[in-house]
C-alpha cells in the first residue's frame, strides 16, 4: 500500500517550531494514520443500522459487504460506535 498525502491542520502552543521538526512531526502523524485509517479498523469501530429489516449488524465481514454494493438500499445507515 503506497502513502498518499493528505492536508493536517497541526496545532501547537510553541510558536516556535522550526521548519524540520514541523516536517517530521507530520511525517511521524501520517505514519500513524496510515497504520490506523484502514477498512478492517473501520468496520470493527461502525455498525450498519438496517431500519427496513429492523436490524443492527455488527459483524465486521457483513459491513465490508453492505459497505461495498454498488447500490446501498434506502433507510440503512452507518452508525459510530463511539
Amino acid at each position: 500500500m503506497t502513502q498518499r498525502n493528505r492536508d493536517l491542520l497541526v496545532l501547537s502552543p510553541s510558536v516556535q517550531h522550526n521548519h524540520d521538526a514541523l516536517e517530521r512531526e507530520l511525517a511521524q502523524l501520517n505514519r500513524l494514520l496510515f497504520e490506523t485509517e484502514n477498512w478492517a479498523a473501520f468496520s470493527i469501530a461502525n455498525e450498519i443500522l438496517d431500519i427496513n429489516r429492523r436490524k443492527i449488524i455488527r459483524k465486521p465481514h457483513l459491513i465490508q459487504k453492505i459497505l461495498t454494493e454498488k447500490r446501498i438500499k434506502p433507510f440503512v445507515f452507518t452508525s459510530n460506535k463511539n
